[in-house]
């Protein structure tokens, strides 16, 4: 049972059993060991006879938030108990680590071994889709020798406001805020820099760009393992990376370079997205491996990191990416966009489940009856 209710309560032990009940058992890759053991502040209430329960998620999913409803609905009906179920399901993000950066809670690094194996595009959806499933999101472009960013996100010929000459407020597109080195030059000219100046040029941005509050701050890599990584490592705390790679043997040649070099600079790694791992034809709808098969899955499990996800070939992203729009917005309820926003929320959650000293995995939650 569960202690320290107040004095009055409204609820019977067997509402509070089944509850219990339904969100232990609701368990899926986000929720590995149920949702009752990462929840916490539960409130158990009954309003107009209906059973009206609150709760704080630590990682943001808000896709989850019907299918967890209906499941503690199913389990109630189960027990022929015929009070409706009505959920609030808040979310409430932490730093995982201790750090002087302000503005920012968490540091999310995306990089590839090599390019052309859609770091870029995967970054800029992740930070749509961490913002549908719940979070705020920033998006810092690393790559400045040919940044991307401000095509992709359709803000072209948009150049940064300094409000005392030191520092920048980083452009805001669709509630998303971003910061790159494309808006500071015209994204015609080619950056001739030394690797010292580059490095220079990242760290710069990144320390004297005023975020304004993010829950998670990703920053889209250059490809490859040089001298902005090392910055990475050696000027930059709390950040962690996750690598994005094809299923070809050369990319994940390159992938395991990508993993290695942030070992050796102890930079953690989340886990591995395998970008382009399948296409399935429009018409007759038959699922090609183009890039072949089960290679992001096998160094997953050589390097013991988690495999993320596996995102297909879609004409779909590669239409928004040029249009500077955002799939969830243009087509939210596409397979491509349901499963952008699970990858995001997979990526959350390995963050909290990894690093955060405040999961409580281990302990029960306590749930106050009002």
């Amino acid at each position: 049972m569960f202690s320290n209710w107040f004095k009055f309560n409204k609820v019977s032990n067997q509402h509070e059993k089944l509850l219990q009940q339904a969100l232990t058992q609701y368990q899926n890759d986000l929720f590995p060991a149920g949702v009752l053991a990462v929840a916490s502040s539960l409130h158990l209430t009954k309003k107009k006879g209906n059973i009206v329960v609150t709760f704080t998620l630590p990682f943001p999913c808000q896709s989850e938030y019907q299918h967890i409803t209906e499941h503690v609905q199913q389990v109630f009906e189960t027990a022929k108990v015929q009070s409706s179920i009505e959920l609030h399901i808040n979310i409430k993000i932490f730093p995982v680590f201790m750090h002087s950066y302000e503005g920012i809670k968490n540091i999310i690094v995306i990089s590839s071994g090599k390019g052309g194996v859609g770091k870029s595009t995967t970054s800029v959806n992740l930070a749509y889709a961490l913002q549908a499933q719940g979070a705020s999101v920033g998006i810092l472009d690393a790559d400045v020798y040919g940044p991307s960013l401000p095509k992709m996100l359709g803000l072209e010929g948009f150049h940064p406001r300094s409000p005392n000459g030191i520092n920048l407020e980083p452009i805001i597109k669709n509630g998303i805020e971003t910061m790159s080195t494309g808006f500071l030059a015209d994204g015609q000219d080619a950056k001739i820099w030394r690797g010292s100046v580059a490095s220079s040029a990242f760290e710069q941005m990144f320390k004297e760009t005023l975020w304004g509050g993010v829950d998670y701050l990703l920053i889209d890599m250059p490809p490859g393992t040089g001298d902005i990584q090392l910055t990475l490592s050696q000027k930059i705390e709390a950040v962690v990376s996750v690598i994005v790679t094809t299923p070809q043997d050369i990319a994940l040649i390159d992938a395991t370079k990508g993993i290695n070099m942030f070992e050796q600079v102890n930079v953690p790694v989340l886990g591995l997205i395998e970008n382009m791992s399948y296409h399935i034809c429009p018409k007759c709808e038959n699922k090609s491996t183009i890039f072949g098969e089960h290679g992001g899955k096998n160094l997953a499990q050589t390097k013991a990191i988690p495999l993320l996800g596996q995102l297909p070939l879609d004409i779909k992203i590669r239409e928004c990416a040029d249009q500077g729009k955002s799939i969830q917005e243009q087509a939210p309820q596409t397979d491509i966009a349901q499963l952008y926003r699970m990858l995001a929320s997979k990526l959350a959650a390995e963050l909290y489940y990894q690093k955060d000293s405040r999961s409580p995995i281990n302990t029960t939650p306590q749930i106050n009856k009002v």
